[in-house]
Order: structure tokens, then sequence, then C-alpha cells
């Protein structure tokens, strides 16, 4: 019987190194990580879904993100998140309304133009597989937050193994839902002014503001 319980505990043992720091999975994400910081700016057309199989929860949507440093403007159908590194403003087309906060850069809010980085501060991780998705070879990777009550369990990043660029990401909350963002195109150092990255009132005319700082 000890025999037994000593085998199974053995057969058991990769499972408990799920939330490390793997050293195969860190060589790949500083790799990515790499590739992403040595642009200026970039811009990637997005589709995002959400899912949860319990509820029967299936929506898709299409966006796209431009980032500069720590700024990024992320449009989507029915929203754009604008962020000029110091303010954040969340601009609701259908409500002609934006709220404007504070950007809190200790916040445990993921945030998209960071994605590249996320890995370095709160998070285990782990190498999971190689799998295929829409055409390209991918290396798997899941990140597991340090903190227990994280508003995500796990990140899981999808890197193209060829040129280590982020193909998809998906992101599991503790109520189910499954949060996927994947590039569907990529265009590296595009033309993109500050000014770009505030919200200007005057082109948005009789728009309600709710400022929340």
């Amino acid at each position: 019987m000890k025999k037994n319980f000593v085998a199974i505990l053995a057969l058991l043992a990769p499972l408990f190194t799920f939330a490390q720091y793997d050293p195969q999975a860190l060589a790949i994400l500083d790799a990515m990580s790499t590739k992403y910081k040595a642009y200026t700016t970039f811009e990637a057309d997005l589709t995002t879904s959400l899912t949860n199989e319990s509820d029967g929860v299936k929506e898709e949507y299409k966006g796209k993100i431009t980032v500069k440093g720590d700024k990024f403007r992320l449009v989507l159908e029915d929203q754009e998140v604008i962020n000029n590194g110091t303010t954040v403003w969340n601009y609701l087309p259908a409500a002609n309304e934006v709220n404007i906060d504070n950007f809190d850069k200790n916040s445990d809010e993921i945030n998209p133009s960071k994605i590249y980085e996320i890995y370095k501060k709160g998070f285990k991780y782990l190498f999971v597989e190689e799998k295929t998705e829409t055409g390209q070879l991918c290396e798997v990777i899941d990140l597991v937050p340090e903190k227990k009550d994280a508003q995500y369990f796990k990140i899981r990043m999808n890197i193209v193994k060829k040129d280590k660029s982020i193909q998809s990401w998906t992101m599991f909350d503790k109520s189910g839902n499954r949060y996927k963002y994947t590039i569907t195109k990529f265009t590296p150092n595009v033309s993109a002014e500050d000014s770009y990255f505030t919200f200007d009132k005057k082109k948005y005319p009789k728009v309600e503001v709710i400022d929340l700082r």
C-alpha cells in the first residue's frame, strides 16, 4: 500500500509544480517581452471573446489597440479606453458619456498595452505545451497570480514559437468567465501623436463628462 502511495505521488509530482517559476517559460517570456519593448509604437487588430460555459454565454467583438510607451488607446464596438499614462478616459458612445479617472500603475487591473511584461511582477509561470493555433505553432504558457484574491486566477498566453510574437491570451476569472484576446493583425512602429492618447471633448458634442478623480 505504501509503495502504491509513493508511486501515485511520483505520477502527480508534475501537477504540484504548476504555479512555479519555470525557467523554460521565463526564457520564452523574456524573448517575447524584448521583441515588443523594441518597438516605439505598435497597433494591433483584436478579436475579443467572452465565454462562460455554465451560463451559456458566448460573445465576440472586434477592436483595435494603439500603444506608445505607457500610453494606449483601445477602440471596441461599444466603448473606447484612452490612457495617457496618468489619466484614463472610458468613453461610451451609446450613452455619449465619458468617465475620467486617475491611472493607477499599481492596480491589479490587466493593462492591455503591457500584456508583454505583466509576468515580471506578481505572477508565477509554467510552460504547458506546444499547440497550433490559427496555423501558427505556439508555445503555451500559464501565468498564475501570487495573490490568492487576484481578479483572475490564470492567464494563458499563446506565443508564436517562430518569432515570439503574441498570438492570443486568455484570462480566467473565478466566476467562470473566460476573456480571450486574439491578435489578427499587427503593425509595429506606426505613427501616433501624443494627442491621440487623450480624450478631446471638442470632438464629442454634448458628451456627458463624469470626473471620478
